[in-house]
């Protein structure tokens, strides 16, 4: 069953995720606040044909950190969005904290007006 809210999408996977499957979600989401797009793209890239949770978990944190990129620059070359930059980060932060504790009870995570570009 999907729970939909302002703050992203959620769903409980059909097959239980292994401990070692939560960890490596949750590395994907939270190590995104040091490294921008470059955590969840090597666990992607390492991790897409053994788990299908890491996937769509690693997949999600990269399609977000891609739009956060996009936004950032558009942002940067106006007036106004130099001004507003930092509320796009405090929601990035917020979102990737969020996705961290979803992926950490075992459940999928969508975040919330994402252009998902990796399918």
């Amino acid at each position: 069953m999907e729970q939909s809210s302002l703050l992203g999408t959620e769903e409980q996977p059909i097959v239980p995720p292994t401990s070692d499957e939560k960890t490596m979600a949750i590395l994907s989401h939270i190590l995104t606040l040091i490294g921008g797009f470059i955590p969840p793209l090597i666990i992607y890239l390492i991790k897409k044909d053994e788990s299908k949770f890491i996937s769509d978990h690693a997949k999600e944190s990269l399609n977000f950190q891609i739009t956060l990129l996009i936004a950032y620059i558009v942002l940067a070359i106006t007036i106004i969005g130099i001004i507003l930059i930092w509320v796009v980060w405090i929601l990035a932060v917020v979102f990737a904290i969020i996705a961290t504790i979803r992926a950490s009870e075992g459940k999928k995570y969508r975040y919330p007006l994402t252009i998902r570009l990796i399918k």
